[in-house]
């Protein structure tokens, strides 16, 4: 499973990114950082930080918690 962070930088994208490595660990997933804003519009956000799992976006504009992260697996 490869799971992506969109955004640019912000605080709340890092806290979701934190959120996301949490609700992952001792899982074989890879978390990745998506910052260009080219890469973020091909995914059709326009609201950041978005989530992604397995290129299907999941969440955006809003920082999910560690729990309703694994929610969405």
């Amino acid at each position: 499973m490869i799971i992506k962070i969109l955004g640019t930088g912000c605080p709340k994208c890092k806290k979701l990114e934190a959120n996301a490595i949490k609700a992952t660990e001792g899982m074989d997933v890879k978390v990745q950082k998506v910052t260009d804003l080219n890469e973020i519009m091909d995914y059709g956000v326009m609201m950041t930080p978005a989530l992604v799992i397995d290129e299907k976006v999941v969440s955006a504009g809003k920082v999910l918690s560690p729990d309703k992260i694994k929610d969405l697996f």
